[in-house]
């Protein structure tokens, strides 16, 4: 498994880009209720998540919620893909934390 360090560094870009698409998400209109309530559920499991992260030694609890987050990644990007028709900079955004937590998820494993 990754340094705990590393994994830490990792996250803390993964949640700054989640707040990204957070924030993107705010100000888009319109944006639709299941991709707004993806990315919600996103930024709020990312701050438990970070709490976690930064205090568990447990690999398997770290592991899991890489994947809880990960899950709702896939939610938000299949949400986006949707919709259609999407800010540019909210959809880069999702696509972006979508990539990211999967990636982090396959290095835990």
């Amino acid at each position: 498994m990754m340094q705990s360090g590393e994994i830490r560094q990792r996250f803390n870009h993964i949640e700054q880009t989640i707040h990204e698409a957070s924030r993107a998400c705010q100000s888009a209109t319109p944006v639709p209720m299941d991709l707004k309530d993806c990315i919600q559920k996103l930024d709020q499991q990312s701050e438990q998540a970070r709490d976690i992260i930064q205090q568990s030694q447990d690999e398997n609890r770290i592991r899991q919620c890489v994947e809880d987050l990960e899950q709702l990644g896939d939610r938000a990007k299949a949400a986006c893909e949707q919709a259609g028709n999407v800010d540019g900079k909210l959809k880069t955004a999702v696509m972006q934390a979508h990539r990211e937590l999967s990636d982090l998820k396959h290095q835990l494993h």
